[in-house]
């Protein structure tokens, strides 16, 4: 898979987990791949940075501290019209299918749990932005 993204426009991800160590990893895997790469480590602030942002895609960690996790995200977006179309990578360390389930039905266009190898993380995001940008507008 090519590592650069072919649009002149770099395509804003936004990574939220509360785990540093997690985010830092998620940007080496994507880092040299030409993306405008953000970082929030909650939820209310993921939602402020997406609402200010508009990211392309949003790398979203499930289960974080706090009163906003990873579903809320979802739902908050999902509810919001300039949002509702953002492509989320739920990334987890949950692994029960009902929690994909849930996930899914809550708004993530992809599943992929913890640990990740950052060679399938990179291929699953550009998959993603690649049928966004062929989706018929």
């Amino acid at each position: 898979m090519q590592a650069d993204y072919a649009s002149p426009v770099k395509p804003k991800i936004l990574i939220v987990d509360d785990q540093a160590d997690i985010r830092r990893l998620v940007r080496f895997a994507l880092e040299d791949a030409g993306f405008a790469l953000f970082e929030a480590p909650n939820g209310q602030l993921a939602l402020q940075l997406a609402r200010a942002l508009r990211p392309d895609l949003i790398v979203l960690d499930q289960v974080m501290p706090g009163d906003v996790d990873g579903l809320d995200v979802l739902q908050a977006l999902q509810a919001e019209s300039g949002l509702s179309g953002t492509l989320t990578l739920m990334l987890t360390s949950r692994q029960e299918p009902r929690d994909k389930q849930t996930a899914l039905a809550a708004g993530a266009n992809y599943f992929l749990t913890k640990p990740f190898s950052p060679a399938r993380l990179l291929e699953v995001v550009m998959v993603m932005l690649k049928s966004r940008d062929t989706a018929p507008h």
